[in-house]
């Protein structure tokens, strides 16, 4: 059986720009749509946090503060509570090792900016599973956890790799705006990464072998079955 390794944000609040403390999480649509494709497509999936704290959902992602109307949140709440056993005891990251998965896969919310992105032990993790050609997947501000990821002298892992992430664009339009503590495309480019990005709030979906990547939550179901297909090809 194909198992994957779903790893979320732990964090509750991340520091903005200007000092204020905001409220986040994982994106409940990135998390519930991915899941379930994986899910019914016959794959084992578990859920992994930072220290097995319980992942929080951003509450902006289940009504219309985050352009989710109530048949889309009722439809995702109801996903999340069928699989609320896993949400309230995920695995610990530093329990877990890349040779027990195909896949590694990241959803977003703004949580993953506030604790992934500088995970000693997702970065291992990370950096197994790409020396090991295992399928590194990543969605929207949960490409910022590809971050965590360093070569031995300091350098991007995923340096002159090609991806997509939340674009600086969409987080202008529909993010925390000049407020972000930084922008995930800026500094995936800064890092190294050569970025692919679609037109805003559009399905884009990259991959550069065993490295998949969406832009948005409009990428979530996209993104994992190009993981399945990576998976079977």
């Amino acid at each position: 059986m194909t198992r994957i390794l779903m790893v979320l944000s732990g964090a509750d609040s991340m520091e903005l720009a200007d000092g204020s403390t905001h409220p986040t999480g994982y994106w409940a649509e990135e998390v519930a749509a991915s899941h379930r494709v994986l899910r019914d497509a016959g794959a084992e999936v578990d859920i992994a946090t930072p220290g097995g704290v319980r992942p929080t959902v951003d509450a902006i992602s289940l009504d219309g503060r985050g352009g989710v109307d109530e048949s889309a949140a009722r439809e995702f709440r109801a996903y999340l509570d069928s699989i609320a056993g896993q949400l309230d005891a995920p695995l610990s990251l530093s329990e877990v090792r890349a040779d027990a998965y195909d896949a590694i896969y990241i959803p977003g919310g703004h949580a993953p900016m506030a604790d992934l992105a500088e995970d000693a032990e997702l970065g291992r993790l990370l950096n197994e599973a790409d020396a090991q050609d295992r399928t590194v997947a990543a969605l929207c501000h949960g490409v910022a956890a590809l971050l965590s990821a360093t070569r031995a002298d300091g350098g991007f892992t995923f340096a002159g790799r090609a991806l997509t992430s939340f674009t600086d664009e969409e987080e202008r339009q529909g993010g925390l705006g000049e407020n972000t503590p930084y922008f995930v495309e800026s500094r995936l480019r800064e890092r190294g990464a050569v970025l692919d990005t679609g037109a805003a709030w559009s399905s884009k979906v990259v991959r550069d072998g065993n490295l998949i990547t969406g832009q948005n939550p409009q990428s979530s179901k996209d993104t994992a079955e190009k993981v399945l297909k990576a998976l079977a090809g």
